[in-house]
């Protein structure tokens, strides 16, 4: 009985051993398992920051190219501030000549030669002298050549008025406030385009109508300007002065006695026709006359 009992007790003590072994072994399994569990999650959570980019390399002046030194193209003019002068040019000046029509060629070649035009063109003829006069259009760049070929190529000048005027200014204040009124404009449109009462309609739609015909005006005027600076205006006059211009030129006794009975006759015609144009105060003469004697003849009787 001994001898079984013995044999009995190592395999049970083998056994608990092994098992206590494999709890222990499992255990640990299971702490390794649940370490790395955390581990990856921990991991997953909080990732590290991404390393540093590498620093930025100086790169010599020289090594720039001009599409990075030099602004876009499109990138508006007016951020520089460049404020273009206005300067509106005008010229009066008087010639005078020995032959109107050949002055008036050689007018006309000259204003073709400088790329101008006649606007506008006058001729007086009197008993003293003849006038020409011209209205002439010229670029702005060629004024000052059409004035030097007038004065050197037909005749003696006897008046030269030449003036600057400077709009710069003005030009600037009316094309700030056409853009401003441009902005307020648009402003309306969309508050009609939102407007919800016919009482809204109407006041916005006169303030559009207001606006749009300030902006017209200014728009106008901004034309103007831009006209008479990129063409000058020279108002050119040509005189010739006729032999017979005074009494006291050398003309014969004769010529001049009979100029003087002809001043005299168209005179004395001139006087008869006045008086005949005052035949109605004619008229009233008599009436008056009547009047006038018989208030008398009352007073006489009383």
């Amino acid at each position: 009985m001994k001898k079984l009992f013995i044999p009995l007790f190592l395999l049970i003590l083998i056994n608990c051993n092994k098992s206590g072994k494999q709890q222990e072994i499992k255990s640990d399994l299971v702490e390794i398992i649940s370490e790395d569990k955390a581990t990856s999650y921990a991991a997953d959570m909080d990732e590290p920051p991404p390393p540093p980019p590498p620093p930025l390399q100086e790169v010599p002046v020289s090594g720039i190219s001009a599409k990075a030194v030099n602004p876009p193209s499109n990138i508006s003019t007016s951020q520089n501030n460049v404020i273009v002068k206005k300067i509106i040019k005008n010229g009066d000046l008087d010639i005078q000549v020995g032959d109107i029509k050949k002055a008036h060629q050689q007018v006309n070649e000259i204003v073709k030669s400088n790329n101008a035009y006649i606007q506008t063109e006058r001729f007086n003829n009197t008993d003293i002298d003849e006038k020409q006069f011209f209205t002439i259009r010229v670029p702005h760049k060629n004024f000052d050549a059409l004035i030097n070929s007038f004065s050197n190529g037909i005749g003696s000048v006897l008046s030269k008025n030449i003036a600057s005027d400077d709009v710069t200014e003005e030009y600037a204040d009316v094309s700030i406030k056409l853009a401003n009124k441009k902005i307020y404009l648009e402003k309306y449109r969309d508050m009609l385009r939102s407007a919800k009462t016919t009482k809204d309609m109407l006041e916005i739609q006169e303030n559009i109508r207001e606006l749009e015909d300030e902006i017209d005006i200014a728009e106008g005027r901004l034309r103007f300007i831009d006209d008479r600076v990129n063409y000058s205006t020279l108002n050119l006059m040509l005189y010739k002065e006729k032999v017979r211009s005074s009494a006291t030129s050398k003309i014969g006794f004769g010529d001049r006695f009979g100029d003087s009975f002809t001043e005299g006759w168209n005179s004395f015609v001139a006087f008869f026709l006045g008086i005949i144009s005052l035949w109605p105060f004619f008229l009233l003469i008599p009436v008056i006359i009547l009047v006038w004697k018989k208030w008398r003849n009352r007073k006489k009787k009383e």
